[in-house]
């Protein structure tokens, strides 16, 4: 079985499924397990990798980069998506007294050029903004963005953890549509169904990129016994299905009408190839509330 695809503009689509490079330096990969990994997810439809210029202390993008340099039919198979605007506390950056946001024209525009040097790309698909800052200038986005996608480093644009109010606000200030927000949703996290994003999403035709769709591995350990009526929902429903209980969690994301696109994490191929599989495994309705139902405590109203 392949990842489907979800189009998100006229000549851009996603895979359903993106894989997050976020554990890259984890993984203790060499260039040439780099590039299978890159391969055996095309080989199941999986085309879109998800990066950030602060992952792995600011060096995952580097060691991607080293491995996918030169090889430029590969670069062509898939769509590179990258993150910025947060400033991490980090022994590279020895002058930096506290974690913050840079949304400036300044700190994104030289975020995306490193970006590309990192990557050993000519353009990103995607820029994503990491967070929302309560500092930022919209108009000074603006022009990042208008001198990005003009010089043809960024084909398109997109937000990462905003709120509606925040999409709108800084839409009404750009040129380019955005294209995605990247937000955290999973069986454990219902908070984008109560503020309002969901709603919005579908009203705009946006598409979500959800990280951390598996809770974080939150809900494959006992010890959290706080989840336990959640758990054994997921767990009744994948004996049903004769399936894990990944699977089941994959498949909750998939039934939302909105076209939610997993990030699969994981630097296991296995692990991709399972939740690949999760296209194959249908919810009803009723099963799907009885996740929803589990996770709010209590009967919807």
């Amino acid at each position: 079985m392949q990842s489907s695809r979800i189009q998100l503009t006229p000549d851009l689509s996603f895979s359903t499924f993106v894989h997050g490079y976020w554990r890259l330096t984890d993984w203790g990969y060499n260039n040439e397990q780099i590039v299978s990994l890159i391969q055996e997810g095309l080989d199941l439809g999986v085309t879109t990798i998800d990066h950030a210029d602060i992952y792995g202390d600011y060096e995952c993008e580097a060691i991607f980069g080293k491995a996918l340099g030169g090889r430029s039919s590969l670069r062509e198979q898939i769509e590179l998506v990258s993150k910025c605007g947060i400033k991490l506390l980090s022994e590279k950056y020895p002058d930096r007294e506290v974690k913050y946001y840079d949304l400036s024209y300044e700190h994104i525009v030289r975020s995306a050029e490193q970006s590309l040097k990192n990557l050993q790309t000519d353009y990103l698909d995607v820029l994503l903004l990491h967070r929302p800052s309560p500092l930022y200038d919209p108009s000074e986005v603006a022009r990042a963005f208008n001198a990005l996608h003009q010089s043809g480093k960024v084909r398109y644009f997109g937000v990462s953890n905003f709120t509606p109010q925040q999409t709108t606000t800084l839409q009404s200030y750009l040129d380019q549509p955005l294209v995605t927000n990247q937000i955290e949703i999973s069986v454990n996290c219902l908070e984008h169904f109560d503020n309002g994003n969901m709603d919005y999403l579908l009203e705009k035709r946006l598409h979500p990129m959800a990280w951390s769709p598996l809770a974080g591995g939150k809900l494959f350990s006992a010890a959290n016994k706080d989840r336990m009526p959640l758990l054994e929902v997921i767990h009744a429903l994948a004996n049903q299905k004769e399936t894990d209980i990944a699977t089941i969690m994959y498949a909750w994301l998939l039934k939302h009408p909105v076209g939610i696109m997993p990030i699969v994490g994981s630097g296991k191929i296995a692990r991709i190839k399972d939740a690949v599989h999760a296209q194959s495994v249908q919810l009803t309705d009723q099963e799907w509330f009885k996740i929803y139902q589990a996770t709010l405590g209590h009967e919807v109203p």
